[in-house]
């Protein structure tokens, strides 16, 4: 049965974006190993929006930090655009998340004391961007996701939902390869969370790899593939066939 379960999700391209090699992650010694992740193998190809799926201690939030370049394998290959990731250096891998990887939380992450700008720019203080560059590409970022009267708003004076598209802004200022939101609507009500989902369709679109993980049946249903995961396994991988509502104007 785990020889089945371990092919699933595994579709061989020669033009996978990521590409996950019988992964496992185990946790603790001995008589006392929790295996979090046990032979997992996923390919992923460029400009593919999927959820991942799955209950609380399913594994996949260790999945998720596996893709995120956040933790390390205990064994297995991860190549992430051709590079194998699974055993590079801490060092190294950061290098990677701020160069490749996007990230967008349920909690939104934003620091408080800084304005939309600034927290939007932050990540290109990290590789050395001049300020004018950062505060002009954060602004046009900002102005993407409806947010252009409110770049000099520091958190607590915008809604959850703001606050959220503030984050997806900040992910998208190093034109990174993957966008990884975990939970993205999770503390949104039904109307902002529409309206992040609205957001996320559109990058699709735009050709954005999109990996959204969340526990929520209904929200992966809206994506166009569904990666569900239970005790560490991959038990299905299937595509959705969803196609985002078009909207007009009149």
């Amino acid at each position: 049965m785990s020889k089945i379960q371990s092919n699933l999700g595994k579709t061989p391209t020669d033009s996978a974006l990521v590409e996950l090699n019988h992964i496992c992650k185990f946790y603790g010694e001995e008589n006392n190993i929790v295996k979090a992740l046990d032979n997992v193998s996923l390919t992923i190809n460029s400009g593919e929006f999927l959820s991942i799926l799955g209950p609380s201690g399913s594994g996949k939030s260790t999945l998720m930090n596996m893709l995120g370049c956040l933790d390390k394998p205990t064994s297995g290959e991860y190549l992430l655009d051709n590079n194998d990731v699974s055993s590079m250096t801490s060092h190294q891998l950061a290098k990677i998340r701020n160069h490749k990887i996007g990230f967008v939380f349920q909690s939104f992450n934003l620091l408080e004391y800084a304005t939309a700008l600034d927290n939007v720019a932050l990540p290109l203080v990290y590789r050395g961007v001049k300020t004018k560059e950062r505060r002009e590409k954060a602004a046009d970022l900002l102005a993407q996701v409806g947010l252009a009267d409110r770049i000099h708003h520091k958190p607590n004076q915008l809604s959850g939902g703001q606050k959220q598209r503030v984050a997806i802004a900040r992910a998208l200022v190093n034109d990174p390869q993957i966008i990884l939101a975990d939970e993205p609507t999770g503390a949104l009500d039904s109307k902002s969370g529409a309206e992040i989902e609205a957001l996320f369709n559109d990058l699709h679109k735009q050709g954005r790899t999109l990996i959204v993980v969340t526990h929520d049946v209904s929200l992966a249903r809206r994506t166009p593939r569904i990666i569900t995961i239970k005790d560490g396994s991959i038990i299905s991988d299937k595509m959705t066939g969803y196609q985002p509502p078009v909207v007009t104007t009149e």
